[in-house]
């Protein structure tokens, strides 16, 4: 990160920008709130590492263009650093008490963004399921518990009934609570995506996992699948996927049983695991 903030002196003096915060640090962004000094636009200085994640990003802010989302000013492709409408940085959709409110904002937000189709050269949930597909046998293996081998098993069956037909929409792929904020012209806007193209069943998860122990997951769950006209059987499998992307990481970090949260997610989707 102190690469990236002598960078992004760089930036204040390349795009007219005076810092008038303190830096905001995320898990892998900086970002510093500053003012435009040519007309006083307020705004937001993102600064992080390029990866396949990440370089998606100014992309996908282009092709909303602010609808759901917030906008995007300007950016530098080839340090991954963005100037970006600022938003209220301290009102998260996270701070709305009613779990099930926040999942229907989160559900119309999802419904705007990923009405639209995913450019070419954008990363592909087809390509993501074959991968996870091929490194199922082997964390199998791994795991210590026959509860949590059937549970990846099932995983993978379902995404294997779906990954024929992948999706093609643009997809967020990291829409929780903490990644919508509240907004000046309306009430929510998303940041922060690593977008993929695929089938918005696969958005579902984090809304899932985020705030899990609040609960109600089989009624969120038909908040976001009603709220967006998917087939429910279908985001099942794609969600039963993210789940399955989840716990394969897990393993490969060297676990040798399934994370809690991913058990109590599939056990929500009618999918066994320990007993």
């Amino acid at each position: 990160m102190t690469g990236m903030s002598a960078g992004g002196t760089d930036f204040l003096r390349r795009w007219g920008l005076r810092q008038e915060g303190p830096p905001m640090r995320g898990r892998v962004a900086v970002v510093l709130p500053v003012v435009r000094t040519s007309d006083g636009t307020r705004a937001a200085l993102k600064m992080q590492h390029v990866d396949e994640e990440t370089v998606g990003e100014p992309v996908a802010l282009r092709i909303w263009a602010g609808d759901g989302a917030v906008r995007l000013i300007d950016a530098d492709a080839a340090t991954g650093t963005l100037l970006l409408e600022r938003l209220d940085e301290g009102r998260p959709l996270a701070c709305v008490p009613d779990v099930l409110e926040a999942t229907g904002i989160i559900a119309g937000l999802l419904a705007r963004l990923t009405c639209r189709p995913a450019p070419g050269g954008m990363r592909r949930l087809g390509e993501i399921a074959a991968r996870m597909l091929d490194e199922v046998p082997e964390a199998v293996d791994l795991l210590a518990d026959e509860g949590d081998r059937r549970l990846l098993r099932s995983c993978a069956s379902a995404v294997r009934e779906v990954a024929g037909e992948p999706g093609d929409r643009l997809l967020h792929w990291d829409l929780h609570f903490d990644n919508v904020l509240a907004a000046g012209r309306e009430p929510w806007l998303v940041i922060d995506p690593k977008p993929l193209a695929g089938d918005p069943g696969f958005e579902l998860m984090p809304a899932l996992w985020n705030r899990l122990g609040e609960g109600l997951l089989p009624r969120r769950f038909d908040v976001l699948t009603g709220s967006l006209g998917l087939d429910r059987e279908r985001a099942r499998a794609w969600t039963l996927g993210r789940v399955l992307q989840n716990c394969l990481w897990a393993v490969g970090q060297g676990e040798r049983s399934l994370p809690a949260e991913m058990r109590e997610i599939a056990g929500a989707l009618g999918v066994k695991g320990p007993r």
